[in-house]
């Protein structure tokens, strides 16, 4: 097997491994074993085209790391806006939380949960504190690639521009934000292990990242809120709530270090920004033999349930599909969000954006005068829910279980409307509709009853949005292609110009608005072309179907 070059840098801390009682030569060949599987884990995008001798050693989540790159180079600014670190690197290590916390979510914690090795490894003369750490360190070397793709070109600028003493604080910083934020997935996921099993658990688990991903973004927006602009100059106001909002920690240091500010409110972020991670790290490595012995819990898969629907939700459903073919693959796509976690994980966070967005823009544009604010226009930024449509309506086509989509192609189906209608239909209720109700509940209390007529056209519009992206967007049976090719898909201009028709439709709001009944008239014109344009999207036959 190859003998990496992190495994070579990983032999200089030999000693404070075997400190801690860890069999450092059978870590260090477990590390081996799991770099050279992830080397020949192709995704599914690549299997057709790639030879294997070529792909053997290739490894493509380092080939994807391209992208961070990028997106490090969006951190730049926040490096050259002047010298008030504590503002511009709360920004720049909020950021990078965000983008290391995320990653952490999607990509790591298959890792931390793994269990498989289990039953090779228990009944070997492998200790438990060896082979939890070499999960440990796994998950560590991967987020080393990822930090220095994120941060490697932002902190060689900051090297010029601030000087050795800011980089080497900012290095430090990192790391510490690196240990912090494995430390706290690890003993959130052991919380969750000692309460709960099987089923249960897998979906606690899946809830719990979901509102960690949404809880990064409102938190992000506290982190700007913490700072006041005043006559361009920026001023932080100390409140008890910022203790909790952990990129200041080392916003502070960064600050107090460089500037020589030794106040009690940067001393004591400072200190918050050294100590937790270490107590997180110290309290996970006590209690890693319960979080591994838990583990075994995820073996367990439980006992399905009868659930018996009521007759209203039967008439319900007889409304909203005409006919059984359309009921049936309504039904079963329905089935397929409520208990895919891997399709709930990539769109439950968007969804919670769809919330959280429109309440961004409103508090930006109004922070003071709510009286301003109940008489304005801004209830149009509802429009903003609209934009997780396109992603959603791609995701459609992915699921964990997608070699079952063989069942389609086998089975008496001579017409796919009733297949693609119903699948949208589930999505538009299923999904969508929950998240544009409570919109409107909130946007009804700040505005006024007033805004019904344009939270009705705002639905139609959305519904009308859907059945658009389905046209543009290529045809795939649903639910019928992996997630790794998801993973690895190039649909990202297309994307960004469907989200842009969004503002089409917030535009042609607007416009009605300034006329007489205009909105009536807007109404009438939307509920037509969408009912033309959903008896012409579906005509879809086997031939279209992209293979």
């Amino acid at each position: 097997m190859k003998n990496y070059r992190t495994l070579k840098l990983l032999d200089q801390f030999e000693k404070i491994f075997r400190s801690f009682d860890v069999d450092y030569k059978m870590m260090r060949k477990i590390l081996q074993i799991k770099l050279t599987m992830d080397g020949r884990r192709v995704p599914t995008i690549f299997s057709q085209n790639a030879k294997k001798k070529d792909k053997e050693n290739d490894n493509q989540y380092i080939k994807s790391l391209w992208i961070y790159v990028l997106f490090g180079l969006f951190m730049i600014p926040f490096l050259l806006i002047g010298e008030n670190y504590l503002f511009q690197m709360s920004l720049f290590y909020g950021i990078f939380t965000f983008f290391v916390m995320t990653s952490m979510i999607s990509d790591f914690s298959s890792v931390l949960l793994d269990i498989r090795d289990r039953n090779i490894l228990f009944p070997k003369p492998v200790s438990r504190r060896t082979i939890s750490t070499a999960k440990m360190v796994h998950v560590m070397i991967y987020l080393s690639f990822l930090t220095i793709a994120l941060v490697g070109i932002p902190l060689i600028i900051g090297l010029f521009v601030h000087g050795f003493l800011f980089f080497l604080v900012s290095v430090v910083n990192i790391i510490f934000i690196d240990l912090l934020v494995v430390a706290l997935t690890a003993l959130i996921y052991l919380a969750i292990l000692r309460f709960f099993d099987g089923e249960k658990l897998k979906d606690i688990i899946n809830f719990v990242q979901i509102m960690l991903s949404l809880a990064i973004m409102v938190g992000y927006q506290l982190l700007v809120r913490s700072f006041e602009f005043i006559d361009l100059a920026v001023s932080l106001e100390p409140k008890w709530w910022q203790v909790f909002i952990f990129p200041m920690w080392y916003a502070s240091n960064t600050e107090m270090i460089l500037i020589g500010k030794f106040q009690p409110f940067y001393l004591l972020f400072s200190a918050l920004g050294v100590l937790i991670p270490l107590l997180a790290i110290a309290i996970y490595i006590k209690f890693n033999p319960a979080f591994e012995q838990s583990l075994q819990k995820l073996t367990y898969h439980g006992k399905a349930k009868e659930k018996r629907h009521s007759k209203f939700r039967q008439v319900l459903l007889g409304i909203i599909c005409r006919s059984q073919e359309e009921r049936t693959f309504f039904k079963f796509a329905s089935l397929m969000m409520k208990n895919e976690r891997d399709f709930k994980l990539k769109v439950y966070p968007s969804l919670g954006f769809s919330i959280v967005i429109p309440f961004i823009f409103i508090m930006n544009g109004f922070s003071t005068d709510f009286n301003a604010l109940s008489t304005s226009k801004s209830y149009l930024s509802i429009y903003f829910s609209l934009i997780v449509i396109p992603t959603i309506m791609l995701l459609l086509k992915f699921s964990g279980k997608y070699k079952g989509a063989w069942i389609f192609k086998v089975a008496p189906i001579n017409h796919l409307k009733p297949m693609f209608s119903g699948t949208i239909k589930a999505f538009i209720v299923n999904l969508y509709l929950p998240v544009y109700l409570i919109l409107c509940a909130a946007f009804i209390v700040i505005f006024g009853v007033r805004v019904t007529p344009d939270l009705v056209v705002v639905f139609i519009n959305a519904c009308l949005y859907t059945v658009i992206c389905f046209i543009i967007l290529k045809k795939v049976i649903p639910f019928s292609e992996s997630f790794d090719a998801y993973n690895q898909n190039s649909n990202g201009g297309l994307l960004f110009a469907l989200m842009l028709l969004a503002a089409v439709f917030a535009g042609l709001h607007f416009i009605s608005t300034l006329m007489p009944y205009g909105i009536y008239l807007y109404l009438v014109l939307s509920i037509l072309i969408l009912m033309i344009m959903w008896k012409k999207a579906f005509q879809i036959t086997w031939e279209n179907i992209h293979e």
